[in-house]
């Protein structure tokens, strides 16, 4: 990696301090930074120029990196250009001063030999610099680290079409942040808007905020069908997160967006298994994997519901399963397997050793949503808070020094799954959620009433629950004949 010397190191550590990051995130911060460089030498980026951010952040990806890693490398990253913006224009009279005093006019796009000794004594190959970038040089005379950026600005916003672009939009992601969890919405949610937005800044070549218009919109959702394929899901996921950050972010509304080109929108009929294929797919399963499989398929969850649940969650009396801030932080109530009940008092007996265990050593108790722990301090070592399904290890939070336990992490449940349905030998691309839609699809099948599964499924709209209508045979007789001949 390229290291940073000690007097840039300093100043973005006080550029750092007055953006109100704490000092703990300081060292992380210079690490990104620092792969971020290294990332540049090594594919031939410039090190501000900012669509080669949305590269590193796909290698970051591709690393396995974790999404609050790359949020944070995202916010390491964003800093650095805004605190190189802040440092050129605040060291330009210097350096038109030198210029002067050296008889250097201006500074030609073909200079071979740019350097970056800002961030240590690793040259950078030569690249060929647009009239908008950014170009690095030593004036005359100076030492060997001292670093004057110089800009050439354009004369009119007619001469050169990026005026108003490349600039930050740090403050917009955090308020962006700030919006999301004012809303309660999911980590999943905002993850997924993040992604949207960044793909957008990308697009519009960190466009400033308060320029962007619905044009720019139509331009990058009919990128998205034309170039990219993308599908008609995926589209409208990304016009919801353009839309949440227009009105809730930019306080812009947002308009009516015609003349979009939209991606073909294809009926889709979710897939389903049989009770023997259930029964094949759990006898490739081990603990605790196969008795989350028995809650999706036997109480309909969602993977991240059946994984979020809490000791507290289970009412053997009435025999019923409480499903807790499922989609749309809604609550229902579901009925509770009988043929799995002995199973789940045996785990619960197993968490009480484990719990036991626990809180002799280090341990903090489990997290907590929003501020819950506020409310009731001894709330996250309770038993009944605990969760059913936890962790294999605690998680370790740097911030408090403390030890957590979290719930278990549902790529672990994924790969169980798809190793189960290969095992088993069914040809079908069965996942996690095959159960759920399983479970709706075998009920209809049974004859229940439409509106009792949208009720168990925890769906707004009836329309969402009718399309199981397709997974099952129509028992319904077709002929048309009068009630009188019947």
């Amino acid at each position: 990696m390229l290291n940073v010397p000690g007097e840039m190191q300093g100043k973005y550590f006080a550029f750092l301090k007055r953006k109100g990051v704490s000092s703990r995130e300081h060292y992380f911060f210079l690490k990104w930074l620092r792969y971020y460089l290294d990332f540049c030498v090594k594919y031939q980026f410039l090190q501000t120029e900012r669509r080669s951010l949305d590269r590193f952040l796909g290698k970051l990806s591709e690393k396995n990196q974790t999404p609050a890693q790359q949020e944070q490398a995202t916010r390491a990253i964003h800093f650095f250009f805004e605190f190189i913006s802040r440092e050129r224009i605040s060291q330009r009279p210097k350096a038109e001063s030198a210029m002067a005093e050296s008889g250097i006019s201006r500074i030609t796009p073909g200079n071979k030999s740019v350097r970056f000794p800002a961030f240590g004594n690793k040259s950078l190959k030569p690249l060929p610099l647009k009239r908008e970038e950014f170009s690095p040089k030593l004036i005359p005379g100076s030492t060997k680290d001292s670093f004057v950026p110089i800009v050439r600005i354009p004369k009119s916003s007619k001469a050169n079409p990026t005026l108003g672009k490349g600039v930050s939009w740090v403050s917009q992601y955090s308020q962006l942040d700030g919006e999301i969890q004012f809303r309660h919405y999911s980590q999943k949610t905002a993850k997924v808007y993040k992604f949207w937005i960044r793909k957008f800044q990308t697009f519009t070549q960190s466009k400033t905020p308060e320029l962007l218009s619905t044009g720019d919109v139509k331009e990058f959702l009919t990128s998205l069908a034309v170039k990219e394929h993308v599908a008609a899901s995926t589209q409208n996921q990304a016009f919801n997160a353009l839309l949440f950050f227009f009105r809730h972010v930019l306080g812009k509304e947002f308009g009516k967006v015609s003349g979009v080109v939209r991606a073909k929108q294809k009926p889709h009929i979710p897939v389903v298994l049989s009770r023997e294929e259930i029964e094949a797919v759990l006898a490739h399963l081990s603990p605790p994997y196969d008795l989350v499989v028995k809650l999706l398929y036997g109480c309909g969850l969602r993977l991240f519901e059946c994984l979020q649940l809490r000791v507290q969650c289970f009412n053997f009396a009435a025999g019923n399963l409480t499903v807790r801030d499922g989609k749309g932080q809604k609550d229902r109530t579901v009925p509770l397997p009988e043929k799995i009940i002995p199973e789940i008092k045996s785990r619960l007996d197993f968490l009480k050793k484990l719990h036991g265990l626990d809180l002799g050593r280090k341990y903090s108790g489990v997290f907590l949503i929003n501020s819950l722990e506020k409310k009731y301090p001894r709330a996250a070592k309770d038993f009944v808070w605990q969760w059913f399904f936890p962790a294999i290890q605690l998680t370790h939070v740097p911030e408090t020094d403390e030890f957590r336990r979290y719930y278990l992490h549902e790529t672990l449940v994924q790969k169980a799954i798809k190793e189960a349905v290969e095992k088993a030998g069914i040809c079908k691309r069965a996942s996690a959620h095959t159960f759920r839609h399983s479970f709706a699809s075998h009920l209809l099948q049974t004859n229940y009433d439409i509106r009792t599964i949208q009720e168990l499924l925890g769906h707004s709209d009836v329309r969402t629950t009718m399309i199981y209508t397709h997974t099952v045979k129509s028992v319904t007789k077709k002929e048309a004949k009068s009630p009188l001949d019947f």
